[in-house]
Protein backbone atom coordinates (compact mmCIF):
# COMPACT_ATOMS: atom_id res chain seq x y z
CA UNK A 1 0.00 0.00 0.00
CA UNK A 2 1.46 3.27 -0.38
CA UNK A 3 0.93 5.97 2.20
CA UNK A 4 1.89 9.17 0.20
CA UNK A 5 -1.49 10.21 -0.01
CA UNK A 6 -2.47 9.94 3.29
CA UNK A 7 1.01 11.88 4.32
CA UNK A 8 0.35 14.62 1.94
CA UNK A 9 -3.29 15.65 3.20
CA UNK A 10 -1.93 15.23 6.97
CA UNK A 11 0.43 17.69 6.04
CA UNK A 12 -2.10 19.49 4.12
CA UNK A 13 -4.55 19.69 6.89
CA UNK A 14 -2.92 22.95 8.82
CA UNK A 15 -3.01 24.77 5.45
CA UNK A 16 -6.59 24.06 4.74
CA UNK A 17 -7.94 25.32 7.94
CA UNK A 18 -5.88 27.93 7.87
CA UNK A 19 -7.80 28.44 4.34
CA UNK A 20 -10.52 28.09 5.77
CA UNK A 21 -10.40 30.37 8.34
CA UNK A 22 -9.40 33.39 6.56
CA UNK A 23 -12.44 32.71 4.03
CA UNK A 24 -14.46 32.84 7.23
CA UNK A 25 -12.75 36.09 7.72
CA UNK A 26 -13.24 37.67 4.43
CA UNK A 27 -16.63 36.08 4.48
CA UNK A 28 -17.85 38.12 7.81
CA UNK A 29 -16.03 41.16 6.52
CA UNK A 30 -17.93 41.16 3.37
CA UNK A 31 -21.34 40.80 5.37
CA UNK A 32 -20.93 43.56 7.82
CA UNK A 33 -20.33 45.84 5.19
CA UNK A 34 -22.76 44.86 2.59
CA UNK A 35 -25.98 43.37 5.24
CA UNK A 36 -24.66 45.66 8.71
CA UNK A 37 -23.28 43.98 12.37
CA UNK A 38 -26.67 42.67 12.98
CA UNK A 39 -26.55 40.37 9.90
CA UNK A 40 -23.37 38.53 11.20
CA UNK A 41 -24.46 35.14 12.36
CA UNK A 42 -22.98 31.18 11.71
CA UNK A 43 -25.45 30.68 8.79
CA UNK A 44 -25.09 33.63 7.15
CA UNK A 45 -21.11 32.86 6.83
CA UNK A 46 -21.45 29.60 6.06
CA UNK A 47 -23.52 30.76 3.14
CA UNK A 48 -21.32 33.33 2.26
CA UNK A 49 -18.43 31.25 2.49
CA UNK A 50 -19.25 28.14 1.38
CA UNK A 51 -18.06 26.55 4.63
CA UNK A 52 -20.13 24.26 6.49
CA UNK A 53 -21.70 25.56 9.77
CA UNK A 54 -19.77 22.65 11.53
CA UNK A 55 -16.49 23.69 10.08
CA UNK A 56 -17.10 27.50 11.38
CA UNK A 57 -17.90 26.46 14.39
CA UNK A 58 -14.67 24.14 14.36
CA UNK A 59 -12.53 27.23 14.05
CA UNK A 60 -14.93 29.79 16.44
CA UNK A 61 -16.89 28.65 19.31
CA UNK A 62 -19.03 32.11 19.58
CA UNK A 63 -19.70 35.01 17.66
CA UNK A 64 -17.43 36.58 19.90
CA UNK A 65 -14.62 34.21 18.74
CA UNK A 66 -15.58 35.73 15.13
CA UNK A 67 -15.25 39.47 16.29
CA UNK A 68 -12.07 39.16 17.82
CA UNK A 69 -10.44 37.00 14.63
CA UNK A 70 -11.49 40.24 12.37
CA UNK A 71 -10.32 42.66 14.62
CA UNK A 72 -7.03 40.72 14.82
CA UNK A 73 -7.22 40.66 11.12
CA UNK A 74 -7.37 44.37 10.80
CA UNK A 75 -4.44 45.01 13.67
CA UNK A 76 -2.32 42.81 11.04
CA UNK A 77 -3.71 44.43 7.95
CA UNK A 78 -2.87 48.16 9.24
CA UNK A 79 0.04 47.49 11.68
CA UNK A 80 1.63 46.09 8.34
CA UNK A 81 0.51 49.15 6.43
CA UNK A 82 1.78 51.65 9.01
CA UNK A 83 5.22 49.84 9.07
CA UNK A 84 5.62 50.35 5.57
CA UNK A 85 4.97 53.45 5.36
CA UNK A 86 6.99 54.69 8.29
CA UNK A 87 10.12 52.52 6.73
CA UNK A 88 9.51 54.70 3.44
CA UNK A 89 7.61 58.33 3.11
CA UNK A 90 7.29 58.79 6.97
CA UNK A 91 11.07 58.59 7.49
CA UNK A 92 10.68 62.14 5.43
CA UNK A 93 8.27 63.44 7.74
CA UNK A 94 9.68 65.28 11.22
CA UNK A 95 6.15 63.71 12.89
CA UNK A 96 6.69 60.17 11.79
CA UNK A 97 4.08 58.43 14.11
CA UNK A 98 1.08 61.46 13.35
CA UNK A 99 1.74 60.81 9.40
CA UNK A 100 1.64 57.07 9.52
CA UNK A 101 -1.82 57.45 11.67
CA UNK A 102 -3.33 59.30 9.21
CA UNK A 103 -2.01 58.00 6.22
CA UNK A 104 -3.21 54.75 8.02
CA UNK A 105 -6.69 56.50 8.84
CA UNK A 106 -7.20 57.35 5.60
CA UNK A 107 -6.60 53.56 4.00
CA UNK A 108 -9.34 52.35 5.81
CA UNK A 109 -11.79 55.09 4.80
CA UNK A 110 -10.41 54.17 0.98
CA UNK A 111 -10.86 50.37 1.95
CA UNK A 112 -13.77 50.30 4.39
CA UNK A 113 -14.38 46.24 4.49
CA UNK A 114 -10.57 46.14 5.35
CA UNK A 115 -11.15 48.48 8.73
CA UNK A 116 -13.51 49.72 10.77
CA UNK A 117 -16.46 47.62 10.10
CA UNK A 118 -15.25 45.07 12.58
CA UNK A 119 -14.66 47.69 15.15
CA UNK A 120 -18.58 48.84 14.74
CA UNK A 121 -19.70 45.22 15.31
CA UNK A 122 -17.85 44.57 18.44
CA UNK A 123 -18.79 47.89 19.54
CA UNK A 124 -22.51 46.51 19.32
CA UNK A 125 -21.63 43.02 20.26
CA UNK A 126 -19.50 43.57 23.26
CA UNK A 127 -17.48 46.61 23.83
CA UNK A 128 -15.11 44.89 26.10
CA UNK A 129 -14.00 43.27 22.99
CA UNK A 130 -12.22 46.33 22.11
CA UNK A 131 -9.87 46.39 25.41
CA UNK A 132 -6.91 45.29 23.19
CA UNK A 133 -7.80 47.95 20.43
CA UNK A 134 -7.66 51.01 23.11
CA UNK A 135 -4.25 49.86 24.29
CA UNK A 136 -3.07 49.72 21.32
CA UNK A 137 -4.20 53.25 20.50
CA UNK A 138 -3.44 54.84 23.83
CA UNK A 139 0.55 53.35 23.00
CA UNK A 140 0.10 55.14 19.18
CA UNK A 141 -1.03 58.31 20.87
CA UNK A 142 1.83 58.74 23.15
CA UNK A 143 4.45 58.33 21.08
CA UNK A 144 2.53 60.68 18.50
CA UNK A 145 2.35 63.42 21.52
CA UNK A 146 6.44 62.54 22.25
CA UNK A 147 7.53 63.45 18.84
CA UNK A 148 5.69 66.83 18.76
CA UNK A 149 6.68 70.48 18.95
CA UNK A 150 2.57 71.31 19.66
CA UNK A 151 1.16 68.23 20.92
CA UNK A 152 -2.63 69.92 21.19
CA UNK A 153 -2.16 70.73 17.31
CA UNK A 154 -1.02 67.09 16.50
CA UNK A 155 -3.80 65.94 18.39
CA UNK A 156 -6.45 68.04 15.89
CA UNK A 157 -4.71 66.60 13.14
CA UNK A 158 -5.12 62.97 14.23
CA UNK A 159 -9.04 64.00 15.68
CA UNK A 160 -9.51 65.32 12.80
CA UNK A 161 -8.61 62.28 10.71
CA UNK A 162 -10.02 59.98 12.71
CA UNK A 163 -13.56 61.88 12.27
CA UNK A 164 -13.19 61.61 8.72
CA UNK A 165 -12.92 57.68 8.92
CA UNK A 166 -15.57 57.31 11.16
CA UNK A 167 -18.11 59.56 9.24
CA UNK A 168 -17.46 57.65 6.35
CA UNK A 169 -17.99 54.35 7.65
CA UNK A 170 -21.26 55.32 9.39
CA UNK A 171 -22.21 56.89 6.31
CA UNK A 172 -22.59 60.09 8.03
CA UNK A 173 -19.96 62.00 6.15
CA UNK A 174 -21.21 64.79 3.68
CA UNK A 175 -18.31 64.78 1.60
CA UNK A 176 -17.65 63.45 -1.67
CA UNK A 177 -14.50 60.74 -2.04
CA UNK A 178 -12.46 63.85 -3.83
CA UNK A 179 -13.42 66.33 -1.27
CA UNK A 180 -12.71 63.86 1.41
CA UNK A 181 -9.12 63.04 -0.14
CA UNK A 182 -8.05 66.78 -0.04
CA UNK A 183 -8.41 67.28 3.25
CA UNK A 184 -6.38 63.87 3.99
CA UNK A 185 -3.83 65.92 1.59
CA UNK A 186 -3.95 68.72 4.02
CA UNK A 187 -3.28 67.06 7.43
CA UNK A 188 -0.61 65.05 5.80
CA UNK A 189 1.12 67.83 4.45
CA UNK A 190 3.32 68.91 7.22
CA UNK A 191 4.20 72.93 5.48
CA UNK A 192 -0.22 73.36 6.40
CA UNK A 193 1.18 73.18 10.17
CA UNK A 194 3.52 75.89 11.34
CA UNK A 195 4.35 73.37 14.30
CA UNK A 196 5.92 71.03 12.40
CA UNK A 197 7.29 73.30 9.83
CA UNK A 198 8.96 73.93 12.74
CA UNK A 199 10.29 70.90 13.82
CA UNK A 200 11.66 70.65 9.99
CA UNK A 201 13.61 73.86 10.76
CA UNK A 202 15.25 73.07 14.47
CA UNK A 203 16.91 69.20 14.93
CA UNK A 204 15.09 67.75 17.68
CA UNK A 205 18.03 67.88 20.01
CA UNK A 206 18.15 71.83 19.88
CA UNK A 207 14.68 72.29 21.06
CA UNK A 208 14.11 73.31 24.57
CA UNK A 209 12.01 71.18 26.38
CA UNK A 210 8.49 72.43 26.68
CA UNK A 211 8.72 72.56 30.64
CA UNK A 212 12.41 74.15 30.78
CA UNK A 213 12.36 77.36 32.51
CA UNK A 214 14.01 80.34 31.32
CA UNK A 215 17.08 81.73 33.73
CA UNK A 216 15.67 85.07 35.83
Amino acid sequence: MNPQPFLTDTMDNPTRSERSRRAAIQAALTIIARDGPGQLTFDAIARESGISKGGLMYQFRTKGDVLKALLEHDIEYFENFSRDYLAGEGATKSEPNLAAEIATMRKATDNPKAGGFAILAALLEDPALLSATRERSAAKVKRIKAEAADPELTMLRWAAARGLVFTALLGLCPLSDRERGRLFDRLLDESQWPASAEVKKKPRAARAPRSAKTDA
